[in-house]
């Protein structure tokens, strides 16, 4: 069984990890390996600026899986948006060759995502799930 690290704020003991999927727009299979190792290193760096720690993360061609750390002040809504927007910004400003041939606009990711709140299942279970992503 996975214990758990409970992190600490000046008035809080906390444990707040959130297994985040971000989907291409419509599906579309874009997301090379590059774009991949890209979006992890990106996606380290912003959500260590909201004070959070980048667990895990894999993905396909048309999606991507986070395993995410995040204190209780920070809005889960608010960094996703941050994430898409960003992430966006960067893979199509980097990558404007390759996803010009997929979409004619300047769009990345689906406008819905899916975030679960990690409590039932230990995290060694979703490591493992996330870290076999693309591995069939």
């Amino acid at each position: 069984m996975d214990i758990q690290e409970l992190r600490a704020l000046y008035h809080c003991t906390y444990s707040a990890n959130y297994h985040l999927v971000l989907v291409t727009k419509c599906r579309r299979k874009c997301i090379s390996p590059e774009m991949l190792v890209r979006l992890k290193k990106i996606s380290t760096r912003i959500i260590s600026t909201w004070e959070g720690e980048l667990l895990e993360f894999n993905g396909e061609s048309d999606h991507v899986h986070l395993l995410l750390s995040i204190p209780p002040k920070v809005a889960p809504s608010a960094l996703v948006n941050n994430l898409k927007t960003v992430t966006a910004r960067l893979i199509r400003k980097e990558f404007a060759g390759a996803l010009a041939k997929v979409y004619s606009k300047p769009v990345f990711w689906s406008r819905s995502y899916c975030i679960i709140t990690c409590g039932g299942a230990p995290l060694s279970i979703l490591k493992q799930y996330i870290e076999q992503q693309g591995q069939d």
